[in-house]
């Protein structure tokens, strides 16, 4: 006899479709659009962090409306001490550089693409995907907690060095339940990073459609592949290393502890490890991370400025092989953060090479940009120009990188502005505006509308210059010898540098509140925005013939076949000058 039919109330069945479709969905386009707006939110925790902090540096005696709140002891009354600082600091690195710069462009955007422009129904192993994403929310509610418990955020800063991060409580502010806290967080994130960096490998190389060849694949695939694997080499080492620090603080263990360490007045009982094996083992992830947060931006690139270009990409096979070399030196240049650290000279010398190499695909990439761009039919779109001002940024960052790569400049520069400048203008400005880029192109196949061109336009230009009015001064205040992490300019050499600091904070606080335009046209258009049709660009790769948003498992059932390469633009006298992948036209392929 068979056991009686479990019948649900309709109002349970409707709360189960809901959190199916909506929670835990297991469609790679959900999955992608729940990393969009965690990123989203934690962008803006990191936005206001980061005008807390320059409010405090410009005006130091100045009492910060509500900040009490958060803590009676961190900032009494409203007035932020120096270590509170530095746990805001901690924080905002913490998430810029995890939750927005690693999760947007690859998670966000490569979630939601990857398999559309593959031709595949789906991501190799959807449940993986659901749950990398759920373990990364776990991490940013682990982290986030921090504000909330009793010694606060810790004060290590975002490279948590120790024996600062290794000792406990009695190392100072933050560093007891808050830094134990911050070092599950990362351990989470990076178990979290590396389910989906498998996931995206698995998809990449096993479910490409019929006649999608290596060389017929969109850039953007080549970037999130390359990008999968250098977090999937780059987490296993942090994730090993923050095992390594969470086992010195609550085990005993002395991996990062140097013996006859005395703290607060007295010896602490262990030691015998190496401080600098932690900073080995962060660095040999975390310039890997520079470009897992860049390289999905140079696939963006170059994907929308052919589109917008209307060429062919100049150069396929060369930006795919500077692609690949820059994924393999990264591994190769950590030694360049420890230029400082009592490295010999030789050490020092040898890392200095690799890093003054490892610029040469980069300029070739670019310069490959210009060329793609010169005798275009340019469409000065909003993607498009955040497209340039990438490019514009990304040249600009580079260029001072290029000083820090040499060892004696970089021992004057290193603990400065100028390594503040060159790393938000490398690897934060330059990736936020690849992710701006592709949330104004693919925005329409996502949500079926358009975002509003002259909202766009506006945001665009206000946040271009914006940002050089922060980071552009910044340069000059660390020649100058202005040092970074300083939470008050009371020393009398930096007195004089009070004006420049406080121009910089106008500005970002103007370029921070332009950010609410583009919060605005963001949820606005997804409500009430322009209705979108299929290829509203003109553009050639296969979610474009998916209808806007594509249905469940993408293609209607009927699955595309590849008969061309992803940029087919061309000037054929028709009105129509690209042709699709899937196209049966008989035209000249580009392989």
């Amino acid at each position: 006899m068979n056991p009686p039919e479990l019948t649900l109330p309709p109002e349970r069945k409707a709360l189960s479709r809901i959190l199916r479709r909506y929670v835990f969905s297991l469609d790679h386009k959900t999955v992608g659009i729940q990393y969009l707006f965690l990123s989203l939110f934690s962008v803006c925790i990191g936005m206001g962090l980061s005008w807390i902090m320059r409010i405090h540096v410009a005006w130091d005696s100045a009492r910060i409306w509500g900040l009490g709140h958060f803590s009676s002891t961190g900032a009494p009354g409203g007035y932020m001490t120096p270590e509170y600082y530095l746990s805001f600091l901690t924080l905002h690195g913490t998430l810029m550089v995890f939750f927005v710069l690693t999760t947007a462009p690859q998670n966000a955007f490569g979630s939601y693409f990857l398999p559309l422009q593959i031709g595949a129904r789906e991501m190799a192993f959807p449940v993986l995907n659901l749950l990398s994403f759920w373990t990364t929310v776990v991490a940013l509610g682990v982290l986030l907690a921090t504000l909330f418990v009793g010694d606060g955020p810790p004060t290590s800063g975002w490279t948590a060095y120790p024996p600062l991060s290794a000792l406990g409580g009695e190392a100072g502010p933050g560093l007891a339940t808050g830094q134990t806290l911050w070092v599950v967080a990362i351990g989470i994130f990076c178990v979290g990073s590396m389910m989906s960096a498998v996931n995206f490998i698995a998809t990449f190389i096993d479910s490409r459609c019929e006649g999608m060849s290596l060389l017929r694949l969109p850039l953007t695939c080549w970037a999130w592949f390359i990008t999968a694997i250098l977090i999937l080499l780059s987490f296993a080492v942090l994730l090993a290393a923050v095992i390594l620090l969470f086992l010195d603080r609550t085990a005993g263990t002395s991996f990062f502890v140097p013996g006859n360490l005395l703290v607060s007045g007295k010896l602490e009982a262990h030691g015998g490890g190496s401080p600098l094996l932690w900073q080995h083992l962060f660095w040999f992830f975390g310039h890997p991370e520079v470009y897992i947060a860049i390289l999905p931006g140079f696939g963006i690139v170059s994907h929308l400025l052919a589109c917008f270009s209307r060429k062919p990409v100049l150069g396929y096979r060369l930006i795919l092989g500077c692609m690949l070399a820059i994924g393999f030196l990264s591994f190769a240049v950590w030694g360049h953060h420890m230029f400082v650290s009592g490295m010999s000279p030789f050490s020092g010398f040898l890392f200095s090479i690799p890093t003054i190499v490892i610029s040469l695909p980069s300029t070739i990439i670019v310069l490959l940009w210009l060329g793609m761009i010169w005798g275009g039919k340019l469409q000065f779109s909003t993607p498009m120009m955040f497209c340039l001002g990438f490019i514009s940024t990304f040249i600009t960052g580079g260029l001072s990188g290029v000083l820090l790569a040499h060892p004696a400049i970089d021992s004057y520069l290193h603990a400065t502005y100028f390594v503040v400048a060159h790393l938000h203008m490398v690897m934060g400005v330059s990736a936020l505006f690849g992710i701006f880029a592709a949330t104004y192109f693919w925005f329409p196949k996502m949500f079926g509308r358009k975002l509003s061109e002259r909202m766009g336009m506006l945001h665009f230009g206000l946040t271009f210059l914006g940002v050089y009015c922060i980071f552009m001064p910044m340069h000059v205040l660390g020649m100058g010898g202005s040092p970074r992490r300083y939470a008050m300019l009371s020393d009398d050499f930096l007195r004089s540098t009070i004006s420049l600091h406080r121009f910089i904070t106008v500005a970002a606080l103007v370029t921070g509140g332009v950010q609410l335009i583009f919060l605005f046209n963001f949820f606005w258009s997804i409500f009430r925005g322009e209705k979108s049709g299929a290829n509203p660009w003109s553009c050639t790769s296969l979610e474009w013939t998916a209808s806007s948003p594509p249905p469940a498992f993408n293609f209607a059932g009927e699955m595309p076949t590849v008969r061309h390469g992803a940029y087919e633009y061309r000037d054929s006298g028709n009105e129509r000058d690209f042709v699709m992948q899937s196209d049966a036209q008989n035209v000249e392929s580009e392989e």
